[in-house]
């Protein structure tokens, strides 16, 4: 059943090049085909949907049929999702339904899924006749909070996360708060994390809005949507898509501020890569991130023992992990050498000292990350 539209609301990505909007409201999927037009996309453009089939089963038809019913030429490739499908080889089955269905270099490829789709979808996008547009349409909490806005698109290489990608920003970010009720709580609790880090990072406001929330009913905490409520889902959605924008806008290839989006995603690609893909969520994976983070903080007198304090309880109340699971020390090394935020042979830890400040580190010691991580 779709919703009937909402407000829109629109937050701009104001890059110095290509600018875009995010686009959210109540049962906008529906006028997908209608805000891609408005983005200058002619009548007759060839579309590649890409989605997942539970996705599709849920939400495909409405997506397609706005495409459609805007005079966009548009047709839909399902693939398997999974952090474990995040491969080469996925993407080239994108590819090859770019080829079978024509795509030029003025069509288009939507991306309608979580952040495995999007970053997928828009890899493909960024390759294919040397970078095509793209859309994202995020259908899961992580994605629409981060995944979908920024351009980082990539895919999974053996040895670490996302090793193999580039950035290609969207045309149009539009983000449907009703597909939600879908998402498993698992998945719903996943994408708290990354909102969660962007109060800590620079929004304490937002980790204060949070706290008096999960205060409200401490049984149900953060961990549901249900839990959450429109009102504050409302929030974090803007506050989170505000907060992203901003720092894209300010550093779109992570040359420097950006790098602070990375806080808990040091040691969180480590758990991920691991442990196995699909173990752990991405976003649980973050949130024993940015527990570490904030134990490295503590070693190094960086923050105070209540900062921390605070931190472990709205993870806690959004139901996510916090600690590490055993790894062995030889690999847990190895893979930080890998990470993608290495610069000059150096492993850098985006790391806070008070709930709305972080700063980038390059002065962790292995011997603090042992002493912090379950290794042997």
């Amino acid at each position: 059943m779709t919703a009937a539209p909402s407000a829109i609301r629109t937050i701009r990505v104001e890059l110095s090049a290509n600018p875009y909007p995010i686009v959210i409201g109540a049962g906008s999927l529906a006028q997908l085909g209608e805000q891609i037009r408005a983005q200058g996309i002619r009548a007759g453009t060839k579309v590649l949907m890409v989605t997942n089939a539970v996705v599709q089963a849920h939400y495909g038809a409405t997506a397609l049929a706005s495409l459609q019913s805007a005079g966009l030429e548009a047709s839909s490739l399902v693939i398997e999702a999974g952090e474990e499908q995040k491969t080469p080889a996925t993407v080239s089955l994108i590819h090859d339904a770019a080829l079978a269905h024509r795509l030029e270099r003025g069509s288009l490829i939507v991306a309608l899924g979580g952040g495995v789709v999007g970053d997928m979808a828009g890899f493909a996008a960024a390759t294919w006749l040397r970078g095509i547009a793209v859309v994202q349409v995020p259908t899961t909490l992580l994605a629409m909070v981060d995944a979908a806005i920024g351009g980082k698109t990539g895919v999974n290489h053996p040895g670490g996360k996302n090793l193999i990608g580039a950035f290609h920003q969207p045309r149009l970010v539009l983000i449907d708060p009703t597909v939600l009720t879908t998402l498993p709580e698992r998945e719903f609790r996943a994408g708290m994390a990354e909102v969660i880090k962007y109060g800590v990072i620079g929004d304490p406001e937002l980790f204060a809005e949070l706290e008096m929330a999960a205060r409200r009913d401490p049984q149900a905490g953060l961990a549901s949507l249900a839990a959450v409520g429109p009102e504050l889902l409302e929030l974090l959605l803007e506050r989170s898509a505000a907060a992203k924008a901003r720092v894209v806008a300010a550093d779109e290839h992570e040359a420097g501020l950006r790098a602070i989006l990375n806080y808990g995603h040091t040691l969180g690609h480590v758990v991920e890569t691991l442990s196995g893909y699909g173990t752990w969520l991405h976003g649980e994976a973050v949130a024993i991130g940015m527990v570490a983070a904030g134990e490295l903080s503590l070693a190094m007198g960086l923050w105070a023992d209540e900062d921390q304090a605070r931190q472990k309880r709205l993870i806690q109340a959004a139901g996510l992990p916090l600690r590490f699971p055993p790894l062995q020390r030889e690999a847990l090394v190895q893979c930080l050498q890998g990470d993608k935020k290495v610069k000059a042979g150096q492993i850098r830890f985006v790391l806070p000292s008070a709930i709305g400040a972080v700063a980038i580190h390059d002065d962790v010691t292995l011997e603090s990350i042992f002493a912090i991580t379950n290794t042997n």
